[in-house]
């Protein structure tokens, strides 16, 4: 009987055999695919298409540069017959030809515009307007050759320009009356409109040259001629004239401005300060008219020049009666008025580049006032050393010991500071800008008191007093205010270095100083999280202070500097939650650090110094989130140790490892009895260490008994105890130690014992272990092959 399989696993076998059967016909479709290609005969690739040899430049540029180059060959001639063939002709022969020639250049443009040749019209126009050059000059040698050649230069620009701009819209085309149909247009020509513009931007300059005018005259023929170009680019259509009328403007106003602005400055007399402001009034109407009319982007920085020029104007009256130190204050008034035009219906373009001009001013003169602030912040700095050498008389003096000058033109610097503080306080007004304006308010209002003093020069003691009560009244917006002010606080708190370098004049005023500090700061510690830290840096301070003044030597001043970190730990421990508990504590420590260092110089005092900063640490490990300061304990605590050690001659390396090892141990026992995971080499790796390394390098360089003798003993216990509980890190350590320190003990009789040794024996040693090695590597091989036989014959 046949033997039917259940239904699945005839399915599975069903499934299997198809699946064999498919991956059979693709691999057999495959292979047939390629033959067919392999016999098909192979197809020739299609030749590639002849290169194809293209002009390099288009027919309209070798039209235009052939007209270009004739028309120049043709002026050239032109110049040449006037300058060389002229003598040779008559009256009558000289007007012939130039007069023929001219009018048949000038001519000719109109019959070629008939034929619609422009850019040959154009060639032949600029034949023409040159030959009219060229006739001028003939003129002048020959009619007029005594006149003024300047003052003919500006008469004959003004008529080439008149007679050009005719000839110009002569053979523009006629208009054609509204209504009319529209007829074939004639082209008109390009060159002769901006080529009379050209020459218009010389008769003023030329007039105020020849006439000897002056500088006054000069600029304002300059700044007339720009006011005509702008004029002209703002109303005339054509793009190659508005091109031309806007370079001229561009360039000619920025002279005669320049100009303007160097006569404003240099002037010396009422009348010529008016005339200097007349003409800078001037250019800042020709840019403002400009910016009414021009597109966004450029009319604010047009507005802007103009605000500019305004405020050169009106700022340079004032200093032409005033001293050299109101000359600032002038420009910075002039441009707070200024900012009265942006609250009119002006248009926004030219209310921000107003607003940009005005702003411009006074940051200028921010910076004008800045090295009096400087001077008045960093001149104090001196005082660290010359502590206590005497009181200066005035406040100027105090902030330049060093030599430092004190700026020319300073004694406004306050004043100016003032300004733009309250323009920034009342004046930004926007939700966007209005932060930052307020802490720039505050900043300059900080600059201004902390200069006042010293721009006065007033006595030091009413300086000092100024600058305490500054920071004062900064603190106490500070503790009232019911938000966070960073800012005031930072500037106070910068108020408070320089003040506490200059108290260090005298001895009492430096105690007062500080004292005061750290009192103030302290009661502000709530309000920030760097017024603690204040508050002990001046306490650190005043301990020294007072140590310096009852006679004390440093390292009994470290003494009373360690009260700084004891009230730095009590105080963190009160502000568990709050941010400033972190620079509190680094606080404290940069203080412990400091008492250390005041104690360097005298170790038997150093010692107990150490001990205390020990006592702080470990009290401040005492709480939960600072267990990790128990460490810094330990480290003070064997740093105090090993100093009174020192202290008492003591040579022995063990007594400086050993108050070590033995705390490490306890602690690595409590570790691991909390923790049974805890690794030995975690637990007691460094504490075994601390003392076994340094015995063990100081027993080899021992040549008596009793402490290898002790270290064998001591790495043998540690050993046991290892091996009894099976720690890796005692069995290690200890097994080492011994094993090295046996070493050590049985050199000398290993090198008798080599020296009694034949020569033979070491190479014979050498040559067994090589055997042994050929040997064992041999055994390897054989049985790697005896493996991979053993693979070959599995199925």
């Amino acid at each position: 009987m046949t033997h039917l399989p259940p239904p699945a696993e005839e399915l599975r076998l069903l499934d299997t055999e198809l699946r064999q059967l498919d991956a059979r016909r693709a691999l057999l479709l495959a292979r047939r695919a390629w033959l067919i290609t392999a016999l098909r005969p192979p197809v020739a690739p299609p030749p590639p298409p002849p290169p194809v040899r293209r002009p390099e430049t288009t027919a309209p540029r070798v039209q235009n540069l052939l007209l270009v180059l004739g028309g120049i060959l043709l002026t050239v001639a032109a110049i040449a017959f006037t300058l060389v063939s002229w003598g040779r002709m008559g009256i009558a022969g000289r007007a012939l030809v130039l007069g023929a020639v001219t009018l048949a250049a000038l001519g000719s443009p109109l019959l070629l515009l008939r034929r619609r040749l422009r850019s040959t019209a154009e060639a032949v126009a600029g034949l023409g307007l040159a030959l009219t050059v060229l006739d001028v000059y003939a003129l002048h040698e020959a009619v007029f050759p005594d006149t003024n050649g300047l003052g003919y230069a500006a008469l004959a620009s003004a008529l080439l320009a008149a007679l050009w701009t005719a000839y110009g819209l002569t053979l523009g085309g006629p208009r054609r009356p509204a209504g009319e149909p529209a007829a074939p247009a004639r082209l008109p020509l390009r060159l002769p409109l901006p080529t009379a513009l050209a020459a218009a931007q010389l008769p003023l300059i030329l007039w105020a040259a020849a006439a000897d005018a002056g500088a006054p005259a000069m600029t304002a023929a300059l700044l007339v001629t720009a006011a005509l170009d702008t004029a002209v680019a703002l109303r005339v259509r054509v793009p190659s004239v508005r091109l031309v009328a806007a370079v001229g403007a561009y360039g000619l106003g920025g002279w005669g401005s320049f100009a303007a602005g160097w006569l404003s400055w240099t002037a010396t007399g009422p009348s010529a300060v008016a005339r200097a402001a007349a003409l800078l009034l001037f250019a800042g109407a020709i840019a403002l008219a400009a910016a009414w009319r021009l597109p966004d982007n450029v009319a604010t920085w047009v507005a802007s020049a103009g605000g500019l020029l305004s405020v050169a104007a009106l700022g340079g009256v004032p200093p032409a009666s005033l001293p050299g130190d109101w000359t600032v204050l002038g420009y910075l008034v002039c441009a707070v008025a200024l900012l009265a035009a942006v609250r009119t219906r002006l248009p926004e373009p030219m209310r921000r580049g107003l607003a940009l001009a005005a702003g411009s001013v006074q940051a200028v003169a921010v910076v004008w006032a800045l090295p009096p602030v400087a001077v008045a912040l960093l001149g104090p700095a001196a005082w660290v050393g010359r502590v206590w050498t005497g009181a200066p008389p005035t406040a100027r003096e105090a902030v330049t010991t060093d030599g430092v000058p004190w700026p020319p033109y300073a004694a406004t610097a306050p004043l100016v500071l003032v300004v733009v503080a309250t323009v920034l306080a009342l004046g930004v007004r926007g939700t966007q800008w209005r932060p930052r304006a307020t802490i720039g308010a505050w900043a300059l209002a900080w600059a201004a008191a902390l200069v006042l003093p010293a721009a006065l020069d007033i006595p030091y003691w009413a300086g000092m007093s100024a600058q305490g009560l500054t920071i004062v009244a900064a603190s106490a917006y500070v503790a009232r205010s019911a938000e966070a002010r960073p800012v005031p606080f930072l500037l106070a708190l910068v108020s408070s270095v320089s003040l506490a370098c200059l108290s260090l004049a005298a001895e009492g005023t430096t105690l007062g100083v500080l004292a005061t500090l750290t009192v103030l700061f302290a009661a502000v510690s709530g309000r920030s999280r760097l017024a603690p830290v204040a508050a002990l840096t001046y306490a650190t301070a005043l301990a020294c202070a007072v140590g310096a003044s009852l006679g004390w030597q440093s390292q009994y001043i470290a003494l009373l500097v360690l009260l700084v970190p004891v009230v730095a730990a009590l105080l963190a421990a009160r502000l568990a939650d709050s941010p400033a508990r972190v620079p509190v504590e680094v606080a404290g420590a940069v203080a412990g650090l400091f008492a250390v260092g005041l104690a360097v110089t005298d170790p038997p005092l150093l010692a107990p110094v150490l001990a205390l900063c020990g006592v702080i640490a470990a009290g401040t490990a005492v709480r939960e989130d600072r267990r990790s300061a128990g460490y810094a304990a330990t480290a003070l605590f064997v740093l105090a140790a090993w100093v009174r050690l020192a202290c008492w001659g003591v040579g022995s390396v063990e007594a400086y490892t050993l108050p070590v090892t033995v705390p490490a141990l306890l602690v690595g026992a409590v570790g691991r009895r909390k923790d049974p995971l805890t690794s030995s080499w975690t637990a007691y790796g460094a504490g075994l260490s601390v003392t076994l390394v340094p015995s063990l390098l100081t027993a080899w360089t021992d040549p008596d008994w009793p402490r290898p003798l002790l270290l064998g003993v001591a790495a043998l216990v540690v050993t046991l105890v290892g091996a009894r509980h099976r720690l890796r890190a005692p069995l290690v350590l200890g097994g080492g130690v011994l094993a090295l320190d046996a070493l050590h003990e049985l050199a000398p009789y290993l090198v008798q014992m080599a020296g009694a040794l034949p020569r033979w024996v070491p190479p014979a040693l050498a040559g067994l272990v090589l055997l042994a090695l050929g040997a064992t590597y041999e055994q390897r091989i054989r049985d790697a092959r005896r493996v991979r036989d053993v693979l070959g014959r599995m199925r």
